[in-house]
């Protein structure tokens, strides 16, 4: 029983972006304004220089695919025990499959199978085709991600890792949010397979650094 509550509680705690080993507080407060940031006891590195960074810095450093922004938001900002966790994971799953059945739309239409000459029929056919496509090629790569995951670890993966890695894969997609851009400008098909790759490979980058600090 003790050692459940230790797991948990280790859970709990933040992680150092640098190596991932959790650390009991990030920094100290002083006064208002006034802060300390702590250090790592494993690699003697500061836990998270980001609390020091304005958003805009967080934002660039995941864009160029640091393991060590991921694990600040990931570990340090977003986890299971903020605030309302469980509708933000369920309105990033929506907002998630929402962007990933306009990207089968716009495949397509630039396939043309999509147009205003379309009758009702075809349009329902359409629709249906690709509220399949969503949701059986999500499903079908969730489950090869937490397979790889599980024989990485080399141990079952619990409910709470499995969340942790579906967030994982939420955030580090939001590369999809360029899609809208198409409602205004024009782009051809190609442009919708860079953001498929930049996607997979900001993946890569946010399970990394959470299989990592799991070991």
């Amino acid at each position: 029983m003790q050692t459940g509550r230790a797991r948990e509680s280790k859970k709990m705690e933040p992680r150092c972006v640098e190596c991932g080993f959790p650390i009991k507080t990030l920094f100290v407060q002083y006064s208002p304004g006034n802060i300390r940031l702590m250090r790592c006891e494993n690699c003697k590195a500061v836990a998270d220089e980001y609390i020091e960074c304005e958003f805009m810095i967080i934002s660039i450093d995941l864009i160029l695919h640091k393991t060590k922004a991921y694990r600040h938001l990931l570990f340090n900002v977003i986890n299971q025990h903020t605030v309302n966790f469980e509708g933000s994971l369920w309105k990033s799953i929506f907002a998630f499959l929402l962007l990933d059945a306009y990207r089968s739309l716009l495949l397509k239409r630039n396939e043309g199978e999509w147009g205003s000459s379309m009758s009702f029929s075809s349009i329902v056919w359409t629709f249906q085709e690709i509220i399949v496509d969503v949701f059986v090629g999500n499903f079908v790569f969730l489950c090869i991600l937490l397979l790889s995951m599980r024989l990485v670890l080399n141990s079952t993966i619990q409910i709470s890792r499995c969340k942790d890695i579906l967030l994982a894969v939420l955030v580090s997609s939001y590369f999809k949010i360029f899609l809208i851009a198409t409602m205004v400008w024009e782009f051809p098909s190609s442009v919708i397979f860079i953001i498929d790759l930049f996607v997979l490979s900001s993946n890569t980058v946010a399970l990394k650094g959470k299989v990592k600090a799991f070991i």
